[in-house]
């Protein structure tokens, strides 16, 4: 088990300070508070990556539209050249 980088000992050893550091009732609640902020990043980072693929397809089929001009277009663009 390797979390960030840490092992399974040096989170015993972590756990074991922050309970003499805060004691066995704020414990808890801090482990609540750093959950839910880790969800709210975990959330904001889903909705920036939703965000960007949604932004990145957009722009993808801005340029497909534009890269093939249709033919009637193109016909309409040579007569107004023929013509002027």
């Amino acid at each position: 088990m390797n979390i960030f980088g840490i092992g399974l000992p040096e989170m015993a050893v972590i756990f074991t300070i922050a309970l003499l550091v805060f004691g066995p009732k704020k414990l808890p609640e801090i482990g609540r508070s750093f959950g839910k902020a880790l969800r709210g990043f975990q959330d904001a980072s889903r909705d920036f990556e939703s965000e960007f693929t949604r932004e990145a397809k957009q722009l993808e089929e801005a340029v497909a539209t534009t890269k093939k001009p249709e033919p009637e277009k193109i016909a309409a663009a040579k007569e107004d050249t023929a013509n002027s």
